[in-house]
């Protein structure tokens, strides 16, 4: 029997990282299959009549091995991944997605299923069964569960073959991340780099024992480098790496996939009766159809592009002025805003980092959880990681009780993806009266401590860490009966509330004041900067909403149509990016082969959500602002109606029983500043 398969004998029944050898997740997914195929056999075989009970629930806590095996293996494939693990996630994946069609297009099950839908409005049933029971039909019938047997094969070749391909555009984005390197052994080169950046890649150029400095595609080299290098040849050179991934015609190209991947999902949309992918998904999203998510999207547009324009104007000009430039190009964009930036509000992320240390930070967001929400956490020792790096929380009430055990993972390594995001070990949810707590990750990729610095984050770091956050929350404060239905189980669109409305705190005197000190001095950060903080927020919101923009709308092209006819994906693109683009085209590069969120992570007709979440999270935070930030009222109601909820019931209606209202976005117009 594999380690996996049975309850872990831990501390809070934790995964026992250090126990587990890649050979056992091959084993333990097949196990976990069987023993999950075995409890669906036995809802389909009850010689009892359909129930809510006996089938919708049955099915509900059904396949917790399975389930438990997935997130263990998919969170080591993200975050500590190595060529064993991907080629197990190779073999495994369509043997997932088979399942997952076994069940889907089970005829007797769907029977049972079919007939419990069927008389719903006389079970008497509450909002989350009422929910819970919608959402079970429809992952039938929109799965095909309705079509002649010829049209459930078809579906099926066309999963299997849809979750090879994303696996393998997402090992492609890495290797090609961590194939280049930038080395770099004239001095004079450095120059403009922060003293933290250069020595991050003078010691990873001496633990490849080779000389002078080496610079990297992941994000903390590589977002220091074009914004702060003086070399514009380096800063090109570097952009177009960034932007060619995927794009070189080489063995980790993924224009062929890219294609294939667009074309299969329309083609599963056909076969299910819809006329696209965009349709297909955002029937269960709060923005309805494609062409809502286009309008929304146009409006917001319309009203960003002046400034965009204005902004962008602006920046050329100082560009002029400054070096002469005549052409602002990609590789100009961050170098030039920062500059800008310390010009008009002389604040630069180099002056914030010192106040910025990554412990206090952590600390800070922990403290704004205790002053919200009451929940207090505690560095433990005795749970297992993944990786030493790792750091291991428990989460405990008011009361003592334990809310939730917390992970987070701080450093980019070889084998973890760029970014950062917040996952699950282990989903809460209740069953027999016993109300099994979570386990939550947050990964990102913050600049490491070095030999005389600890980790300092730039501000845009901190905002990232409270995002990250602010999903954790939502999947540690999960208080709801069924696991399909609790914390982050969310309509897509809704999904980042919790996050997106956490960043405010960042910006506020009364939320700094509880974590920005000197990390040598212990001074508090000055107040002039907290304003200035404030001030520079909405510095080129009209560029950053366009840019935020052009991505969605991208999204929008790949998923809204049939993409049978796109053969070129770059003159696809330009003709995608015609309303929002503002510097000159690069040939060399390409977004949508390392678009990773839509054709690897789960935003595929989506991506627009970020956006959608910005209106939802300004017009909450309005809500706090006018009662006090930390107000215990207002942070309950967001508590008991929105973070705690998960799924449960529609996004706007418990929006609407926190807010009293439904969302407007003059509240994101004029936190903006394009009012």
């Amino acid at each position: 029997m594999s380690i996996l398969t049975h309850h872990f004998n831990t501390k809070y029944n934790t995964a026992p990282f250090s126990k587990i050898k890649n050979e056992d997740f091959l084993p333990a997914f097949q196990k976990g299959i069987e023993l999950a195929k075995a409890e669906i056999d036995a809802i389909v075989r009850n010689p009892i009549k359909p129930t809510f009970e006996n089938t919708i629930e049955a099915l509900a806590f059904s396949g917790d091995v399975l389930d438990r095996i997935s997130s263990i293996f998919f969170n080591l494939n993200s975050a500590e991944t190595n060529d064993e693990i991907q080629k197990i996630a190779q073999e495994v994946s369509p043997l997932l997605s088979e399942f997952g069609n076994d069940v889907h297009l089970n005829p007797d099950l769907f029977a049972r299923v079919k007939t419990v839908y069927e008389q719903r409005e006389k079970l008497n049933l509450n909002p989350e069964q009422t929910t819970l029971l919608d959402k079970k039909y429809k992952s039938f019938s929109r799965n095909g569960a309705n079509l002649p047997e010829d049209r459930k094969n078809q579906l099926r070749e066309i999963d299997k073959e849809l979750s090879k391909l994303s696996l393998q555009f997402g090992e492609n984005v890495l290797a090609e991340t961590q194939a280049y390197q930038l080395h770099i052994t004239n001095e004079a080169d450095l120059a403009g780099l922060p003293e933290g950046t250069i020595e991050a890649a003078r010691s990873l150029a001496k633990s490849q024992e080779k000389e002078g400095w080496i610079f990297t595609l992941d994000y903390p080299s590589y977002v220091p480098f074009v914004t702060y290098a003086d070399n514009r040849e380096l800063r090109k050179k570097m952009a177009i790496a960034f932007g060619a991934k995927g794009f070189q015609n080489n063995e980790f190209d993924n224009q062929e996939i890219v294609l294939k991947i667009a074309k299969l999902r329309f083609d599963r949309a056909q076969v299910l009766g819809y006329a696209s992918h965009a349709h297909f998904v955002l029937e269960e999203r709060m923005a309805e159809s494609p062409e809502k998510v286009k309008t929304f999207s146009n409006d917001l547009l319309e009203k960003a592009k002046p400034a965009a324009l204005k902004e962008f104007a602006q920046l050329t000009a100082f560009a002029k002025e400054l070096d002469g430039i005549e052409q602002l190009e990609k590789w100009d964009g961050a170098y030039y805003s920062e500059k800008l930036k310390q010009q008009l509000f002389n604040l630069d992320d180099e002056i914030l980092k010192p106040y910025f240390q990554l412990e206090k930070v952590l600390d800070g967001a922990f403290a704004v959880a205790q002053k919200l929400y009451g929940i207090t956490f505690e560095e433990i020792f005795e749970v297992d990681k993944y990786h030493e790096e790792v750091k291991t929380y428990e989460v405990k009430d008011e009361e003592d009780q334990l809310v939730a055990v917390f992970y987070a993972d701080f450093f980019p390594r070889k084998g973890k993806r760029n970014g950062a995001w917040m996952t699950s070990f282990k989903s809460q949810y209740i069953k027999k009266e016993v109300n099994e707590r979570p386990h939550i990750s947050i990964v990102c990729n913050f600049t490491k401590p070095t030999e005389t610095k600890p980790s300092l984050l730039t501000f845009n770091e901190v905002t990232t860490l409270f995002h990250e956050f602010g999903h954790a929350l939502h999947g540690m404060l999960a208080n709801t009966t069924y696991p399909s239905l609790s914390g982050t189980s969310v309509y897509w669109d809704f999904v980042e509330l919790p996050s997106q409305i956490l960043e405010n705190w960042c910006y506020e005197p009364e939320a700094l004041a509880l974590f920005a000190y000197h990390y040598q001095t212990g001074e508090m950060i000055p107040m002039e900067l907290v304003h200035k903080i404030k001030e520079s927020a909405s510095f080129q919101e009209g560029m950053a909403t366009m840019r935020q923009l052009s991505f969605g709308l991208l999204d929008m092209g790949w998923h809204a149509q049939d993409p049978s006819n796109i053969k070129d994906i770059k003159a696809f693109e330009t003709g995608q990016f015609a309303a929002t683009q503002l510097y000159p085209e690069v040939k060399e590069n390409a977004m949508s082969t390392s678009f990773s969120h839509i054709f690897q992570g789960g935003y595929s007709s989506g991506y627009y959500s970020y956006k959608w979440a910005e209106v939802l999270d300004a017009d909450a935070f309005e809500y706090f602002q006018e009662k006090g930030i930390f107000n215990k009222e207002v942070a309950t109601k967001f508590k008991e109606n929105v973070l705690s909820k998960g799924g449960t019931e529609h996004p706007m209606i418990l929006y609407k029983r926190f807010r009293g209202q439904e969302p407007k976005p003059e509240a994101l117009l004029r936190r903006a500043g394009l009012v």
